[in-house]
């Protein structure tokens, strides 16, 4: 089982590597001398770097999601009867949440197998449990994420545009705020972009999100209606809540921010220092990484970059955080 790029990422991602294309792709000033020769080698030592942290073993993605939705449900009837204190249940439901998305950003690029790869399975089975702590299925997920690459930045294309904010407190703010029914943000965003792309793919996307949103809604009611309302409230509700701000925060904003006219290759994310961390900011902080190479694990990405940190800075990267 190995790494891939899926093909949508491909024709994209291609586009924006061609070298005659790059001059926009250099937002520096100091970078105006480089000249195409310059380019083009810089990209061809930055592609061999990349080449040597794509593939290998992914089979601990796949266990990490199957074993984190398993643990997952089973908190469900443990909290109910008693077995497991509902903070317990709040906090080891809340990191699972999180970590789901971590597991489905890698399916989403068709890392953990390619089209074709007899695993294909397991790309498609990571995928489809590791959101539904999110009650999101995968197929928005995937559908709403391939857009982001495509249109980093843009403030209509790109359907994580709406989390950008001036600091920190407002960017936590509205990862609450983006997701009230009415406002033009996160889930409602996703919605907008699959009705107006038309695809099979979104057609799909937007049937399940309703299922998906139905059942989420049926068994926090169900619950409560027998009597479990608190066991509802920290097995899902209030862990999807606060796993979607975290989620927004370090996988939207954080690495985008500021998000207005960063949208060429080397400018759609930044290089930032967490104040909890490469690991609890969801490896987030060389996020440039995966924009530039999204078939480089997210496990991989700081290994990376550090490797190709010298081209960066020649392409005008600012990477004096790390």
């Amino acid at each position: 089982m190995t790494d891939g790029i899926s093909p949508t990422r491909t024709r994209h991602q291609e586009a924006l590597d061609v070298p005659e294309g790059e001059a926009s792709a250099l937002p520096l000033s100091a970078e105006d001398g480089l000249d195409r020769q310059t380019r083009v080698d810089l990209l061809k030592q930055e592609r061999a770097i990349a080449a040597k942290y794509q593939g290998g073993p992914m089979w601990g993605y796949v266990v990490a999601a199957v074993g984190g939705f398993a643990v997952w449900l089973a908190l469900f009837p443990l909290t109910m009867f008693g077995v497991v204190h509902p903070l317990v249940t709040l906090v080891v439901s809340t990191f699972l949440t999180v970590a789901g998305y971590v597991t489905c950003h890698e399916a989403m690029h068709d890392n953990i197998a390619k089209r074709g790869s007899k695993y294909r399975w397991a790309n498609q089975l990571v995928g489809e449990v590791s959101l539904l702590p999110i009650a999101v299925p995968f197929s928005m997920g995937r559908v709403s994420h391939l857009e982001h690459h495509k249109h980093c930045n843009h403030p209509e294309k790109d359907p994580d545009y709406t989390d950008e904010a001036p600091n920190w407190w407002m960017a936590w703010y509205k990862t609450w705020w983006n997701r009230q029914p009415r406002v033009d943000g996160t889930i409602n965003r996703y919605k907008t972009v699959c009705q107006q792309l038309n695809t099979r793919e979104a057609r799909i996307a937007l049937k399940q999100t309703m299922v998906v949103q139905l059942i989420y809604l049926a068994v926090l009611f169900t619950m409560a209606w027998n009597g479990y309302a608190i066991a509802a409230v920290v097995c899902w509700w209030l862990p999807r809540q606060l796993g979607l701000s975290y989620i927004r925060y370090f996988l939207s904003w954080a690495p985008h921010h500021p998000r207005e006219g960063q949208t060429e290759r080397y400018a759609q994310a930044n290089i930032f220092k967490s104040h909890v961390g490469h690991f609890l900011s969801m490896c987030m902080e060389t996020h440039l990484i995966h924009h530039l190479h999204p078939g480089i694990p997210n496990h991989k990405t700081k290994a990376a970059y550090l490797e190709m940190k010298p081209i960066l800075e020649k392409r005008g990267v600012d990477c004096s955080a790390i």
